[in-house]
């Protein structure tokens, strides 16, 4: 498995939605690498990520039926 995007332009759209789920979780990200934070604060970046995507997902099944 490998780290490359498939939209490459993405990228600062992404940056700046993982920095949100940070700070929704209390983890203070700073901008390039960030190689301190522990694998619980990590992870719990990560669940935010996914739960915020899931729930949009909902959302828009929801407006599009």
């Amino acid at each position: 498995m490998s780290n490359k995007r498939l939209v490459p332009e993405a990228k600062e759209a992404l940056d700046k939605f993982k920095m949100e789920a940070a700070n929704e979780v209390g983890v203070n990200l700073k901008q390039g690498y960030n190689g301190e934070l522990t694998s619980k604060q990590a992870g719990s970046i990560g669940g935010q990520m996914v739960k915020k995507m899931v729930e949009s997902y909902e959302n828009s099944i929801k407006t599009n039926k």
